[in-house]
């Protein structure tokens, strides 16, 4: 069988700056409009080493292809929409940086990039992200109370608020939902995000809705469907320990005590 060769593009009007390297990008490509499956494309790239993958990724849409489809808006690594796979792992293209991903002695570098897994592929490396949303949604990540209207603050500890501060940090990015095996093979599943977004309230002192959140992460695609594989820990980009907050919830559920 004929291997097919990857198409690959003239970059010579992208510019390089003084210190740069340049290095291989493997994009998987899709047009609904056009491709029947998603294909492989090149570009060599001048890129600084301190260029976030970001950056290249603009490089080649400003100067080589306008119609390279991809998400990304803070470039801080704040809003999560630039999740994608580098080089085969969840990461927001806008933290990873060029020199982490440079090869040793002198090689040429090589990286990859396609959309994250999980969820249907729309364009490149954007994705539809209402299923993910959805889930997130029926968690209900809001604060519950029930009775009249507090006439004061609600106080809250220092200890009670640390309960819960790490699962604070999610930015719905989906990197972690979607490195997780089950979510690949079912996307039924809750996935992680929407559980650490329930454990951000199951766990607030304030909140009396967590019954409510138990009940539905209680079923046969909630937090039983976890096979604790550390995926989701390791893809967060904000560091909070996924694996560790799914465990909680089902002691929780286990032993009916928040």
């Amino acid at each position: 069988m004929t291997a097919v060769a990857e198409p690959t593009h003239d970059t010579s009007q992208i510019p390089a700056p003084e210190g740069s390297v340049t290095i291989t990008v493997k994009i998987l490509r899709f047009n609904p409009e056009v491709d029947t499956e998603a294909h492989w494309e090149s570009y060599d790239v001048p890129a600084l080493p301190t260029d976030r993958v970001l950056n290249v990724l603009m490089s080649i849409k400003n100067y080589v292809d306008g119609t390279l489809s991809f998400r990304r808006s803070c470039a801080h690594g704040i809003c999560g929409s630039d999740a994608m796979q580098i080089n085969g792992i969840n990461r927001l293209a806008c933290k990873v940086l060029v020199k982490d991903l440079l090869a040793k002695d002198g090689k040429q570098t090589t990286v990859t990039i396609a959309p994250i897994k999980g969820l249907p592929t729309m364009k490149d490396l954007y994705v539809d992200m209402e299923p993910f949303f959805e889930a997130y949604r029926a968690v209900k990540p809001y604060l519950i109370a029930y009775g009249n209207e507090p006439t004061r603050e609600r106080i809250q500890s220092q200890a009670d608020r640390e309960r819960f501060d790490d699962t604070t940090k999610c930015i719905l990015c989906a990197a972690c939902t979607s490195s997780c095996p089950v979510y690949w093979n079912d996307g039924s599943y809750f996935g992680p995000a929407a559980i650490v977004n329930a454990h951000r309230f199951i766990f607030d002192s304030r909140d009396e809705g967590s019954e409510e959140r138990l009940d539905i992460l209680n079923d046969a695609e909630g937090v039983w469907r976890c096979r604790t594989t550390f995926n989701c820990t390791d893809a967060c980009p904000r560091g909070i320990q996924v694996t560790k907050a799914i465990q909680e919830v089902k002691r929780a559920l286990l032993f009916k005590r928040v």
